[in-house]
């Protein structure tokens, strides 16, 4: 069929739409209601949809036109009401028609006018602005003194490396000073921690107060050490929570990044698993304070990957919580049982599929001692050789380059540190990226498709060799959002084909353990935060399987694929949607909600922007976006590259007074690199979006909006800023950055993606990895709009906000929600689950 004819017969359905749902509303005009809860119910719809009268009967999505944006809104209507029960977007879904939706809340006894507050809920903490200002001084001083300490280090080190008189003394003090450094570095949070602090115990720490000050030294201490990030899934690791003060038991295999801080808090049985990117802080932020509890795991637990633990939450011994899961306080999984889900609720899936193996002490031990090895022997002296002889090389360059007889010293300055940015940057990411490559391509033969080996071995060596390239984000930073993403992934070893090349076929995060078992079908296309979960692990063993998502998929925001995941062809799924293991292949439906439930594939909005994409059209529109992406492209290298420029320039500064000035200037000069790379990000983003400020629309993705909404998308310096976290100046960054922050905001991480259509208000409280999003992207349309965040509200840990939402004053969103789009949470109120609802 030509594509002429698909457009027309395209538009011909969406006319054909239109008039059903303009002949639904006429014919059913004088269609009475049977119970006063219709009548009221279907009044509110008739208002919301702009119309005179609904049917009682009519399919709110497929015969009346509405979409999830819109039924928030009726949502929010019902609540304000106070004569009827809430609803939720859960209830909209399971009951799509007015009359079943009466029914099913007929049962349920209305709210009274004015919502009861549970005694439960304890005030907020009061906080001054005196506190405010002292508290930032404080880290700042610490800043400092961390900057002197470590600059005398580091040139003291240089000295007496420099010093050897042969390549092999180079190379022995090059090991001598790296150990020294690296269990210096690796003590310092120990000590700090437990001389600040003490033992950890349940309490309330008054934001920006002193006790917050200490808590915050040891904070970033431990989550700045290396143990955490070299020594991930090791018995090391282990070690080092137990030196912290953390109850673990033998066996125990921990492999998320995300370092526990209350510590004296966590206890662990022998033989538990906790995967990749799983939370368990051992505290949370709320309405003014610091809250610190405990989190208990008995014997041969497992905790799934992308899965919250908040504090005062246990887990019996066997017992098992999914992937992309949450226990808020209070909650209990009993022993043997397996709970998924947020809130987790029991379900018969089986996470832990993989069969054990023969893992004893003394493999364990084995593999700990070469990781260490590998690390002093190897990593350290490589890091410091290379990084003194590109010091080395750019000086004598820029000495060639300058003669010294017309030469002033700020000018040899400025060449020695473009030639040194200029080798660093450019040349790490060339090797990075050759290595991308060639790692899992050489590595992978090694391993064998669901196949069961042993943990601490050389195919788990392999398979973690391939897992950490895997998760390296300035490739997909660089290539996502554009075309050139598809070549990328193919070239690591995905299975893409055939391609249809959209030009947005992939976001800018999406992350595998293994690229060669992972597949995305023909037509699918990814928004962001994709994670293909490969592997399947135990406390002894692992296997690796292939995780594929079907073709005309579309995949939201922050989504877990696992291996075996029950989907297949023409599947919507939603952003934090927990994927079914269990049941039959799902098909040509949408998925929402944790753990899932079906939903329309699309609706008639999405489909508005169909004739661009196919023929002249489509060809005309990814040429063009083609053009702006390699332009978008270019300013990220060339932003990023000037970051390293000034950074090297400060350093290199540093180093060079360090015998003319006094030692605190150069350390004033040395920890100013931190703070000028993050002010520099902001102004970046800053200057990208004045050229086309960001707007609330609604488009297809060929259009310029939705470009230009792409470049802020790659400058925005999200993880550049998570230095400052629970810091007065990272709210400095925000407001200079365009969000339209209040006074005394506490932000532990969170992720803000639209800092011009965001407003945050005074005293309001961002937990750690909470991530405000002012738009989605479905099927190749592009929507965004405001979020309002009201004065003293609370984002619980890894919660996730979506576009048109307000949330009043006072209210709070638990762990892991997901609050949908255009919502409105009333003042006060106390909203969780995914999706989120009133508790």
């Amino acid at each position: 069929m030509s594509t002429w004819r698909i457009a027309n017969r395209q538009e011909s359905s969406r006319t054909d739409i239109r008039d059903n749902r303009e002949s639904t509303l006429t014919a059913h005009q004088c269609t009475a209601t049977s119970t006063g809860a219709e009548s009221t119910l279907a009044e509110v719809l008739a208002d919301v949809l702009r119309v005179d009268n609904v049917s009682v009967d009519s399919h709110f999505f497929d015969e009346l036109g509405a979409d999830s944006l819109v039924m928030a809104k009726f949502c929010a209507r019902v609540r304000k009401r106070g004569d009827l029960p809430s609803v939720s977007m859960q209830d909209i879904y399971r009951h799509p028609t007015i009359r079943s939706l009466a029914a099913a809340l007929a049962n349920v006894a209305p709210r009274p006018a004015q919502p009861l507050v549970s005694a439960a809920i304890e005030a907020a903490t009061p906080t001054s602005t005196r506190e405010y200002i002292l508290c930032g001084a404080l880290q700042a001083l610490f800043l400092l003194a961390y900057s002197y300490v470590a600059l005398l280090a580091i040139q003291a080190a240089y000295a007496w490396v420099a010093a050897g008189s042969h390549a092999v003394a180079i190379y022995l003090r090059l090991v001598l000073a790296g150990t020294a450094a690296f269990f210096a570095v690796s003590a310092v949070p120990i000590a700090a921690k437990w001389v600040l602090i003490g033992r950890w115990r349940p309490q309330q720490i008054r934001l920006w107060s002193l006790a917050y000050v200490r808590f915050w030294v040891v904070k970033t201490l431990i989550r700045s050490s290396p143990p955490p990030r070299l020594f991930i899934g090791s018995s090391l690791y282990s070690l080092y929570l137990r030196a912290l003060g953390a109850k673990i038991g033998p066996g125990v295999v921990i492999f998320s990044r995300r370092v526990p801080v209350c510590t004296d808090l966590l206890t662990i049985g022998p033989g538990t698993v906790i995967r990749k990117e799983a939370i368990f802080n051992g505290y949370r932020a709320q309405a003014g304070r610091l809250e610190t509890g405990p989190v208990t795991l008995g014997r041969d637990t497992f905790v799934g990957e992308r899965s919250v633990l908040d504090i005062n939450t246990s887990m019996g011994d066997g017992a098992q919580l999914g992937h992309t899961s949450v226990l808020h306080s209070g909650q209990t999984v009993p022993p043997g049982e397996r709970w998924h889900g947020c809130p987790a609720q029991r379900t018969n899936v089986n996470y832990v599929r993989v069969a054990p193996a023969r893992c004893g002490p003394l493999r364990r031990a084995g593999y700990s001692v070469a990781a260490l090895l590998v690390v002093l022997l190897l990593y350290l002296p490589l890091m410091e050789g290379g990084a003194s002889l590109a010091i080395g090389a750019a000086t004598w360059l820029a000495g060639a380059l300058v003669p010294t007889a017309h030469a002033d010293a700020l000018g040899v300055l400025l060449v020695e540190a473009a030639i040194l940015s200029l080798v660093l940057f450019f040349g790490l990411a060339l090797i990075g990226l050759l290595l991308a490559v060639a790692v899992s391509r050489v590595l992978n033969p090694f391993i064998k498709p669901d196949t069961v080996y042993p943990l601490y071995g050389l195919h788990d060596a392999v398979h973690r060799a391939i897992a950490r390239i895997g998760r390296l984000r300035f490739f997909t930073r660089l290539f996502g959002d554009s075309s050139y993403i598809v070549h990328f992934l193919q070239w690591l070893g995905y299975h893409l084909s055939p391609v249809e090349q959209t030009g947005s076929n992939f976001g800018n995060e999406v992350m595998h353990a293994n690229p060669s078992l992972s597949a995305v079908g023909t037509g699918t296309m990814v928004a962001s935060g994709l994670i293909l979960v490969n592997d399947e692990v135990s406390s002894s063993s692992f296997r690796v399987s292939r995780a594929a998502v079907g073709p005309r998929n579309f995949v939201g925001n922050d989504v877990v694929y696992p291996a075996g995941g029950k989907t297949g062809d023409n599947v919507l799924l939603g952003t934090k949607v927990m994927v079914p293991l269990d049941g039959k292949i799902r098909e040509g439906v949408g998925l929402l909600g944790a753990p899932c439930f079906e939903i329309p594939r699309s609706v008639e909005r999405d489909s508005r922007f169909d004739h661009l994409r196919m023929g002249e059209a489509l060809r005309c529109g990814l040429a063009a976006k083609n053009r702006y992406n390699l332009r978008t492209i270019g300013v990220f290298l060339f932003t990023r590259w000037t970051a390293v420029l000034l950074f090297a320039l400060l350093y290199l500064a540093a180093l060079a007074l360090y015998d003319v000035l006094p030692h605190v200037v150069s350390a004033v000069l040395f920890a100013l690199g931190i703070v000028i790379t993050g002010v520099y990000f902001t102004l970046v983003h800053r200057c990208v979006e004045a050229l086309h400020t960001a707007r609330p629309t609604i488009c297809s993705i060929y259009h310029p909006d939705f470009w230009s909404a792409e470049r802020r998308f790659k400058v925005n310096p999200i993880y550049y800023l998570h230095a400052f976290d629970g810091t007065p100046f990272k709210n400095l960054l925000w407001r200079l950055m365009g969000v339209r922050i209040g006074r005394r905001v506490f932000d532990d991480g969170a992720h803000i993606s639209d800092p011009s259509l965001t407003a945050i208000g005074d005293e309001s409280v961002l937990n750690y990895q909470t991530n405000i999003q002012c738009h989605s992207l479905e099927d190749g349309t592009f929507k965004c709009d405001r979020i309002t965040i009201g004065a003293r509200c609370t984002l619980g840990v890894g919660a996730f906000i979506l576009y048109g939402v307000t949330m009043g004053d006072g209210s709070a969103l638990a762990a892991d929600s997901f609050l949908m789009k255009g919502e409105e949470v009333p003042a006060h109120a106390r909203w969780a689950g995914n999706p989120a609802k009133e508790m």
